[in-house]
């Protein structure tokens, strides 16, 4: 009955949405990398090592982030983990150089899928944090919300960076959404959760919404910097 009971109330569908939404947004370079992984590949070997390396991508993650939930309740893990939280939403909104291009391919089915394995979970790290993050305690929830969301994100790759590059607005949400998560993780910190409680219960609320401002205006200082920087650096190797 509790676990029907999760289904019926509005939390949990926000929580799964919120999973879907920074699991997809989170995840566009590892589609990208699974795709140059099978490129050598025959077609239907193609299919097929896409398919098997994703499966196989799906259960470690998921065992990945529910070792990570296990951890984040934790003293100070929370705060550590917040602060990831809110470079890896910073970094979601800066632009990077890095294109993927040295990702080697295979010729055989199992080298490709060793190779989206290994990809994936080395490129995995911020969407277990974020996911674990959002998920809270509900395992159902964690699990639902990758199992519904990686086949998205490896299926419709494609279509999925196209509305990403076309409306910018959708990262910049999922960044957001990253640092609210970062600022509800640092209050709930089982090393500072009784102190917020009983002296500080506005944080609750204000630590979120600081998280997230404050994700959005590091992004757009670093952005408008970094040309800059590369300019300068320019000017010294000229003079």
């Amino acid at each position: 009955m509790e676990f029907l009971h999760a289904f019926a109330t509005p939390e949990f569908w926000l929580g799964l949405g919120t999973i879907i939404w920074v699991n997809i947004i989170l995840s566009g370079d590892n589609a990208v990398v699974i795709a140059l992984a099978a490129r050598s590949l025959p077609p239907r070997q193609k299919k097929r090592a896409v398919v098997w390396g994703a499966g196989a991508a799906v259960v470690l993650r998921i065992i990945l982030t529910v070792v990570a939930v296990t951890l984040l309740q934790f003293p100070y893990l929370k705060l550590v983990g917040g602060a990831a939280l809110l470079w890896i939403a910073v970094q979601l909104l800066v632009p990077d150089a890095g294109d993927g291009d040295d990702v080697q391919s295979s010729s055989n089915m199992l080298g490709a899928i060793k190779t989206i394995l290994i990809a994936d979970l080395v490129m995995s790290t911020d969407n277990v944090l974020a996911v674990a993050a959002v998920a809270k305690d509900s395992l159902t929830l964690l699990t639902l919300g990758l199992v519904i969301s990686i086949p998205l994100v490896l299926f419709g790759a494609t279509m999925l960076m196209k509305l990403m590059e076309r409306y910018p607005l959708i990262i910049t949400l999922g960044a957001a959404i990253l640092g609210w998560t970062a600022g509800e993780m640092s209050a709930t910190d089982p090393a500072v959760a009784e102190w917020v409680s009983a002296n500080a219960a506005w944080l609750h609320w204000g630590a979120p919404a600081a998280g997230a401002v404050l994700v959005v205006a590091v992004a757009g200082w670093l952005t408008k910097r970094k040309p800059r920087s590369r300019r300068a650096g320019t000017h010294e190797r000229a003079a």
